[in-house]
C-alpha cells in the first residue's frame, strides 16, 4: 500500500509540533536548572549545597532513563495533565521531561566555560547575583548556548520518532505503522530521508548562528 502526501505531510506537521512546543517548555525547564546547577555549586555566586545536592542526583535519574521507558513511566501523569496518554499532545509530556533535564546538562557545561575572572570582574563591579547571571554569564556563553540548544533540538527529534512506537504521531509513528508492519520500504525510506533533512537543516542554522554570535561577541 503506497502512503498518500497527505498522512507524509501530517505526520511531517505532526513532528514539527511535538518538536517545537517541547523544545518550549524543555528550555525553560532546562534553562533554569542548567542556571541553578552551576550558580549553586561549591564556590560559585550563590552556593549552596542543599539545593545543588538535591538537584542535581535529580537531573541525572531524568537523563538515565531512557525516552521509551520515561514515556510509559509518565502515562499517570500525562493522562493528568492532558486527558489521555496516546496522540501527538500526549507526546509532549515525557518529551518535556526528556529534553528538559538533558539541556539541563548542557547549559551547565557552557555556563562553565565561562572563565571566572569575568565573573569575579562582576563582582568588583558590585553587580548582584541576578546581575552577574543575565549580564554576565549568560551572554558570555551565548555562543554555547546555541550549539547546546541545537543538539537537544536534533536528539529532541529522535525521541519524537520513538514517540510514535506507542501511538504519539508523526513521522516515526508512519515509519512503524505503514513502513514496517506492512512491509513498505519505501516509505519507511521517505521518513528517514525527511529526518535527516530535519537534522541537517537544525545543524547547518544552529552552526552558522553560533559563528554569528561568536563573532560579534
Amino acid at each position: 500500500m503506497e502512503v498518500s502526501y497527505e498522512i507524509i505531510l501530517n505526520a511531517i506537521l505532526e513532528t514539527l509540533y511535538m518538536v517545537s512546543i517541547s523544545l518550549f517548555f524543555g528550555a525553560i525547564l532546562g534553562f533554569a536548572l542548567g542556571i541553578i546547577l552551576v550558580v549553586t555549586r561549591k564556590g560559585h555566586i550563590l552556593e549552596n549545597k542543599w539545593i545543588f545536592g538535591i538537584i542535581n542526583p535529580i537531573v541525572n535519574i531524568f537523563r538515565s532513563i531512557p525516552f521509551i521507558i520515561l514515556l510509559v513511566l509518565l502515562i499517570p501523569l500525562t493522562r493528568l495533565i492532558v486527558g489521555t496518554a496516546i496522540g501527538t499532545t500526549a507526546a509532549i509530556v515525557p518529551l518535556v521531561f526528556h529534553i528538559g533535564p538533558y539541556i539541563s546538562r548542557l547549559i551547565e557545561n557552557s555556563l562553565l566555560e565561562v572563565d571566572d575572572g569575568i565573573i569575579e570582574a562582576a563582582k568588583a563591579m558590585g553587580a548582584t547575583p541576578f546581575q552577574i547571571i543575565r549580564k554576565f554569564l549568560i551572554p558570555e556563553a551565548f555562543p554555547s548556548l546555541v550549539l547546546s540548544v541545537t543538539t537537544a533540538t536534533i536528539g529532541l527529534i529522535g525521541a519524537t520518532a520513538m514517540a510514535g512506537a506507542v501511538g504519539g504521531g508523526g513521522l516515526g509513528d508512519v515509519a512503524i505503522t505503514y513502513g514496517y508492519q506492512r512491509f513498505d520500504e519505501m516509505t519507511t525510506l521517505v521518513t528517514v530521508i525527511i529526518l535527516v533533512v530535519f537534522v541537517q537543516i537544525i545543524q547547518m542554522i544552529g552552526h552558522k548562528l553560533e559563528h554569528h554570535f561568536r563573532r560579534v561577541s
